[in-house]
């Protein structure tokens, strides 16, 4: 039971408690061996090699080790899945030797802790068992010293095959829960899927852009902690208050004790300035867990704001409690959810946001092989596009503390889902009590992140519940009563569980019980309510026109497929002479449709672009394909502001080298539509589309204030002659998107021969030139309208060509130049702009690095 307590001010001459000794922690993170559990006669039998010890480190998973053995071979190259699927049906045991010296031993307590134990995991200690975990995304301690002696001790950790341990339950089951992804590889039976089961990264039992990995092991650091009397468990920071004047903070201070008695417990609170305040309390502590609140004030705050609308200033926050401390960094800022009317809208700080990102996915298989560097550069990548939000997708896990920093100081806003990947969840108590669990310490660790401005309860569970054909299926197929009891389940898992622990540890932060949600108001994923996930288009065929078709009120999810590029597709398939769209090893790292999702990608070549020259050529259309169908949806989005308010893209980043619908591929690459969003999400943008004979143009701003500005479209043929001009000054109002001209054809393009002629339409504002004194017009936003789909165009030859100068290239283009793309081939190189148009006469300068690229055009 946590107590609060009443705290009594510090007072000179008052009696000074006893402090808690430093705690002493001991890493056990390195050089680990592992082996398969002898237990486990038929692997020990089928493997005998790796039924003896050999390296293993941690955190890890033991298919990194195999991997990095050469026992197996690395399933992200060729067409290797397959040979190592027979790890996750295995189990396994880790052990390393463990040296506590009598100092150590001295201790009242010697905690073994585990952040992460991936996932039926059983820890002994010089033999005798310590602790047994089911859950992945849980931290686990418990205290070892009556097993410990002084010297060497043996730690070991077995953890069992989660598809082994749970198949039985699920055999046995008339009607299995509905999961998410069956497996390609036989080891489960069509429908009868354990993921839905158990509490473990849904993505690596395999999905429509990963492959199967079902990783067993250490996967978070490990560590031994020495401490006595009382000690830090963890440091939370409330925002009770913020205006201009003042905030005031209440930092909640938890303390386990082992005895009663007093503590002094001291807050200090730097600011981004570096000034600092310091509040001391002595807490009269009982065993067990204790809740030490310290009220804090802040004078003239400075708030934390997203990227685009402000700075991002960080307070720390420090809990000292003689040597122990927790230390924990924070921003200022209020969130706010409007939901009236099915509207689904944040405002930071007061500020309605428009949000302008995309999903991101595990950056992995293996989480523990990820480097902070690695995700550095993802964000920094988003945020160089113009992006300021990232949703965390609920089918992976809950990311290291240094993404979220990164976040912070980025002022990328975060969507943080629970993990919930799509399955149904288990009705029984005891899966909801760990499942409270899990988030209670989730929500704790993240809960002060000023970046996470909206956490959700799943990935499409409920909308999958509603509307799914197999769901529906398995409703009628368990009767009324069962499908209540699932169904109430879920209601309270969701709308209770997890939204308590959200009001418990990150308060003021906006919840909803899944995504898309409609918040128990009325259906879900629908464009009238709630955010919506869309794939009528991509999934569903459908003409990427389609995306015009309404204004909903927050675009979570939406997506389309490219390949990635030829220096990433060179790593995972070796030579690319002969390599095809259908070639095994391309199949084998498509994931949609099973491996046939190439042919997807085809049928929108077909309806929209042109048949590819060769393999490289369709690399190239492909990334023009999608890069062309989401900013048209992205650009749509934005102009239905304020009906919509928000666009996010499926899906930022791979888990692994694939096809698939990312826009920065496995290896770090930009694709032509990463390049296309810092167009499509640009500060003030323009808006063209052609639908039922007319072009609308619309003006989006994200400014906090007005800008004056100018709009033009200019009609052209091949030639480049100007066939026709319409423009007019504007003045572009704040956080807005507004219609500026509805244009019929006859009136804009007139006899003009639809296949030989176009349109340009430009947002242009003042700027100074380098003399300081004159200024000129400056294009900062474009978008070029064509009447009929870029296949049937009579794209002349654009007759580009090239200079360059160090790292300077510069291109040229004597006519019309439809994306043009740098192509750096196998060999690789990046360029500061990729995937733009030129008009007649038109150059651009971009820095490259690496050899001089192949230029790429939509001309036949």
């Amino acid at each position: 039971m946590i107590r609060r307590l009443a705290l009594a001010l510090l007072l000179a001459g008052s009696a000074v408690p006893a402090l808690a000794a430093p705690r002493d922690t001991q890493t056990l993170g390195g050089a680990w061996q592992v082996r398969i559990d002898p237990a486990d006669t038929a692997a020990t039998k089928a493997h005998p090699k790796e039924a003896r010890w050999f390296a293993a480190r941690v955190p890890g998973s033991v298919q990194e080790d195999l991997i990095r053995a050469r026992r197996v071979p690395d399933p992200f190259k060729g067409t290797n899945e397959a040979a190592i699927q027979w790890v996750g049906l295995t189990d396994w045991q880790f052990r390393r030797t463990l040296t506590v010296t009598p100092a150590m031993l001295a201790h009242d307590h010697l905690d073994l802790v585990f952040d992460g134990l991936d996932t039926f995991a059983s820890v002994s200690v010089n033999g005798t068992r310590l602790l047994s975990a089911d859950n992945a995304h849980r931290l686990w301690r418990a205290d070892a010293k009556a097993l410990l002696h002084a010297g060497d001790n043996e730690v070991l950790v077995t953890i069992a095959s989660p598809i082994r341990t749970l198949q039985p339950i699920v055999l046995a089951e008339k009607n299995p829960l509905p999961g998410e992804y069956d497996s390609a590889f036989g080891d489960e039976p069509k429908g009868k899927q354990t993921s839905p089961y158990i509490r473990k990264p849904k993505y690596q039992y395999g999905w429509d852009w990963g492959p199967r990995l079902v990783a067993m092991g250490i996967w978070r650091p490990a560590r031994l902690e020495g401490w006595d009397v009382a000690r830090i468990d963890r440091l939370g920071i409330t925002q009770d208050a913020l205006n201009e004047a003042e905030a005031r903070l209440t930092a909640n201070v938890s303390i386990v004790a082992d005895r009663p008695g007093p503590q002094a417990v001291t807050v200090t609170l730097t600011g981004p300035d570096g000034t600092s305040q310091t509040v001391t309390r002595t807490a009269t502590l009982a065993p067990g867990v204790n809740a030490v609140p310290i009220p804090l004030t802040v004078a003239q705050p400075r708030r934390w704001q997203p990227v685009g609308y402000g700075a991002q200033p960080i307070y720390t926050a420090t809990a000292t409690m003689g040597d122990d401390r927790a230390t924990r960094t924070i921003g200022l800022r209020t969130v706010t959810l409007d939901r009236s009317g099915g509207a689904f809208a944040l405002s930071v700080n007061g500020t309605p946001i428009f949000a302008k990102g995309a999903n991101l996915i595990p950056f992995d298989s293996f989480p523990a092989r990820v480097e902070p560097r690695e995700m550095e550069n993802l964000l920094a990548s988003a945020r160089d596009a113009n992006m300021n939000m990232i949703r965390v997708w609920g089918g992976g896990y809950y990311l290291d503390d240094a993404f979220y920093d990164l976040a912070d100081r980025m002022g990328l806003m975060v969507w943080q889902d629970f993990m919930f990947g799509g399955s149904v969840t288990p009705p029984d108590a005891a899966f909801r009590a760990s499942v409270a669990a899990e988030a209670d310490e989730q929500t704790a660790r993240l809960g002060n992140h000023p970046s996470i401005v909206i956490w959700t309860g799943n990935n499409e569970v409920l909308s999958g519940w509603e509307n799914w054909s197999d769901r529906k299926d398995f409703k009628k197929a368990v009767g009324a009563d069962a499908q209540e009891r699932i169904g109430s389940g879920m209601a309270v898992l969701f709308d209770r569980v997890l939204r308590d622990a959200v009001t418990r540890n990150s308060p003021g932060t906006p919840y909803m019980p899944g995504s898309p949600s409609s918040g128990y108001d009325g259906p879900v994923d629908t464009d009238a309510n709630g955010d919506r996930h869309f794939w009528d288009v991509w999934s569903g065929s459908k003409p990427v026109e389609n995306y015009l078709d309404s204004c909903p009120r927050f675009m979570s999810e939406y997506g389309f497929q490219s390949m990635p590029t030829l220096e990433t597709i060179h790593d995972f398939a070796g030579s690319l002479n002969g390599l095809t769209p259908d070639s095994p090893v391309m199949k084998a790292h498509q994931k949609f449709l099973a491996g046939e999702g190439n042919a997807r990608l085809r049928l929108y070549l077909d309806q929209r672009l042109r048949p590819a020259k060769d393999f490289a050529d369709f690399v190239y259309l492909t990334q023009v394909d999608q890069a062309q169908a989401i900013g048209l949806a992205a650009r749509h989005h934005r102009a239905c502001r304020p009906v919509t308010m928000g666009s996010l893209f499926w899906q930022l980043n791979d888990v692994w080298p694939a096809v698939s619908w990312s826009s920065i591929d496995h290896l770090g690459r930009w694709k032509l539509l990463q390049y296309e969003a810092r167009r499509m999400f640009a500060p003030q943008a323009i808006v063209a589309e052609h639908r039922n004979a007319a072009t609308r143009i619309a003006l989006v701003s994200d400014a906090q204030q007005p800008i004056p500005a100018k709009w033009r479209v200019t009609v052209r043929d091949m030639t480049g002659k100007i066939l026709a001009r319409r423009e007019a000054p504007v003045t572009l109002a704040p956080l807005s998107a507004t219609t500026v001209a509805t244009l019929p054809d006859t009136d804009l393009f007139g006899a003009a021969d639809p296949a030989r002629s176009y349109a340009v339409a430009d947002l242009l504002t003042e700027s100074y030139v380098q003399d300081g004194m004159s200024r000129i017009d400056t294009v900062i936003s474009r978008t070029i309208v064509e009447r009929l789909e870029p296949r049937d165009m009579a794209y002349p030859d654009p007759g580009l060509t090239l200079r360059r100068d160090g790292n300077a290239l510069t291109i040229t283009a004597r006519n019309l130049a439809r994306a043009v793309m740098l192509d750096f081939g196998e060999t690789g190189g990046s360029a500061s702009d990729n995937g733009f148009d030129l008009l007649p006469g038109e150059s651009r300068t971009v820095t490259i690095s690496g050899p001089t690229p192949t230029l790429r055009t939509l001309a036949r």
